[in-house]
């Protein structure tokens, strides 16, 4: 009789002879779609003249292979051994100290020019991916450091030490702007919010763009766009600024005693049914339109939508919170009639938080450099890491794929085992065939020349 065995793996003979292969055949992908969408190249204009040696690195392709590193999972500069012990896939890769060296080269006016070569890179996934409508999600984070001898690391708000990062991301395909802040930087500072928000319609197509600079007359929109945030952008400074900007809000209103003698005032007859994002009834809320709730200061044409909802068992109630209700209200200048669908595409802000925890996953939860300006160029990196890894996505023709985290990718895509064969006087690159998502990667490659094709 035939009976199974219990040992978890099949026996196998282990030798160290093997040649030609590499584990990170889907992170090649990755420079390939940096030199596609124009970040390779961008970023070796960035820093041309900073090698003084004619067989120096260029810095411009090492920064570029850093920010591949980061979207495979690296989280400090010496994971960079990971592309440069794989000479047959990614070629020389520079050392760490000479990493280290291009780190702290850049300054203000390179980092600028950094952004806008994300910028540029953006505007070409968003032209290729023919997204039908924008929607921008505002929102800051906190990253804690243990080492007090970083420049700008603080005290933090919420009681932590280290920075506070405020990130705009590009809706719907994930697409971030950002930047670095000391530790000590509020989440409500309208100046900071507006400037990523800024960055980011800076990076939209041309269409996108029109009639949404500060002070813009409002006949030159071509294409509305929707900011949304939580409670710390619901001041006046950041809503007369969003106005100016002819965007549409989307902003949740800060708690005060107003507000609660507001929630208090609302009659029960004015409550309608809430609605999920797919539009089906939401058992339990109740939304309605509450006019005396909009403050003085907001521009006009600003409303108060109110939402309530039974909290869910064990969960405390806040200072607004009464009857045994949780409230929520929205402060937005939308005038579309369906108050249900307002208050349920505002609930879908809280995306922005996993984007963050991806973001946090492809490098932003270290910042490793003791000097500020060389994190400020990590954090930039970290930004085009997330960049590669949407245009991944949007090349691999797999509904689950391309809404899959970082995790999920470097598993399925990225650190993909393959054999490197050199005939014919070219080198091959053999996947597995019996991997499940090597049919997804080989369509990735095949679309890879879409990204200038469809934009010429």
């Amino acid at each position: 009789m035939l009976v199974n065995g219990n040992a978890p793996v099949r026996k196998v003979v282990v030798t160290g002879r093997g040649a030609g292969v590499t584990n990170q055949s889907g992170t090649r992908l990755l420079g390939r779609i940096a030199e596609r969408v124009g970040i390779a190249a961008g970023l070796s204009d960035v820093m041309a003249g900073t090698v003084t040696r004619p067989t120096g690195h260029d810095r411009g392709r090492l920064l570029t292979q850093v920010a591949m590193m980061l979207a495979a999972g690296g989280r400090c500069l010496a994971d960079l051994k990971t592309l440069r012990n794989q000479p047959g896939l990614f070629g020389t890769v520079a050392s760490d100290p000479t990493a280290w060296r291009a780190m702290h080269q850049v300054d203000d006016d390179a980092l600028a020019a950094m952004v806008a070569v994300r910028q540029h890179a953006i505007r070409r996934l968003l032209e290729f991916s023919g997204v039908e409508r924008i929607v921008l999600d505002v929102d800051a984070t906190l990253v804690d450091v243990d080492s007090e001898d970083k420049q700008h690391a603080c005290a933090t708000f919420k009681g932590g030490f280290g920075f506070a990062p405020m990130v705009c991301m590009i809706e719907p395909l994930g697409l971030p702007a950002g930047m670095l802040r000391p530790g000590n930087a509020t989440a409500n500072n309208a100046g900071d919010q507006l400037a990523v928000i800024d960055e980011a319609i800076g990076a939209l197509p041309a269409d996108w763009q029109a009639g949404h600079a500060p002070g813009d007359d409002a006949s030159l929109v071509r294409r509305p766009l929707l900011v949304r945030a939580d409670t710390a952008a619901g001041t006046k400074k950041m809503l007369t600024g969003l106005a100016a900007r002819n965007v549409v809000f989307s902003v949740g209103m800060r708690t005060s005693d107003e507000a609660v003698t507001g929630i208090q005032a609302i009659h029960e007859t004015t409550w309608h049914g809430a609605v999920d994002a797919d539009g089906k009834p939401r058992d339990g809320a109740q939304v309605t339109e509450a006019k005396h709730l909009v403050p003085s200061w907001a521009p006009p044409g600003t409303r108060a939508i109110v939402r309530r909802e039974r909290p869910h068992p064990g969960a405390s109630l806040r200072l607004w919170d009464y009857n045994g209700w949780r409230h929520q209200v929205v402060l937005t200048n939308d005038d579309d009639s369906d108050i249900a669908a307002l208050e349920a595409l505002h609930r879908g802000h809280a995306q922005v938080e996993n984007r963050i925890k991806n973001l946090k996953d492809t490098g932003l939860a270290r910042l490793p450099f003791a000097n500020y300006d060389a994190n400020r160029a990590w954090f930039e990196l970290v930004l085009l890491a997330a960049l590669l890894l949407v245009a991944l996505q949007q090349l691999v023709d797999d509904d689950e794929l391309r809404v899959a985290e970082p995790r999920r990718l470097r598993y399925a895509l990225l650190h993909v085992a393959a054999k490197i064969v050199a005939h014919a006087r070219r080198t091959w690159l053999h996947l597995d065939a019996a991997w499940p998502w090597t049919p997804q990667l080989l369509a990735a490659h095949r679309r890879l020349p879409l990204l200038t094709a469809k934009l010429a």
